[in-house]
């Protein structure tokens, strides 16, 4: 396999999937569960907050029992291991990546244990339940605190960081993602307009399969170590 010098790893709920947290586009997702226009939306929040805080606050104490897979640990161990840049970019908002050890690490959708207060805007760190009286650390405001994630509408976070490294990478590849949701779904296209390598490793197929140079299919847990362990020479 070549020697590749700056990697980008894109990963989506597939991933996490297999640490017991729940997928949001399969048929027993979340959206097959919940309507995503009450409970991940600025406006769902405004018409019913104690909805969306209580949807939250549950996918919160969830997350928090989670622990790391070994994809995430795979990940995590080409970071250390390889001699260029590894980058990962992660649509989840749980901490499995960094309970992994991964440190070069962009949360594109926010993280669910961090709190933003829509009022100043101001991040804090955050694991308990959040709820409408809560005041804001910063700006000592009540009413403006909310999950740092990034709901149907908004902007996801540091896309001109991503786009630059899609720019210079030489591999992107996506793990457990659904690639039909943008801005994610063109990082394979912008890479490989960069003349980077593409891969898909995902448990079946997705929608934007065929846009890869090459698929890896299965679960996670064993895919992605057996990649890793090919990219740093040990498979």
């Amino acid at each position: 396999m070549p020697q590749f010098q700056r990697i980008v790893v894109l990963t989506g709920a597939g991933l996490s999937a297999e640490s017991g947290l729940s997928t949001f586009r399969d048929k027993d997702g979340l959206w097959a569960r919940y309507d995503y226009r009450e409970v991940a939306t600025p406006e769902g929040f405004a018409r019913n907050p104690e909805l969306v805080y209580e949807f939250y606050n549950q996918r919160r104490r969830h997350g928090l029992e989670a622990k790391p897979n070994p994809g995430h640990k795979a990940l995590a161990r080409l970071e250390r291991q390889h001699p260029g840049e590894v980058l990962v970019v992660t649509q989840n908002v749980d901490g499995l990546h960094e309970a992994a050890g991964s440190q070069n690490l962009i949360h594109m959708h926010g993280q669910m244990a961090q709190a933003l207060c829509s009022l100043c805007g101001a991040r804090t760190p955050w694991v308990e339940d959040l709820s409408a009286d809560l005041i804001c650390p910063s700006c000592a405001t009540h009413g403006g605190m909310r999950p740092d994630v990034v709901w149907f509408g908004e902007i996801p976070y540091e896309l001109e960081r991503i786009a630059a490294a899609l720019q210079e990478c030489d591999l992107f590849i996506a793990v457990g993602t659904s690639g039909n949701v943008y801005p994610a779904a063109g990082f394979v296209a912008a890479a490989r307009e960069a003349g980077a390598h593409t891969v898909e490793l995902n448990l079946e197929p997705s929608e934007r399969a065929s846009r890869f140079a090459e698929w890896v299919h299965g679960p996670a847990s064993l895919i992605v170590p057996l990649y890793v362990d090919k990219l740093l020479g040990d498979g």
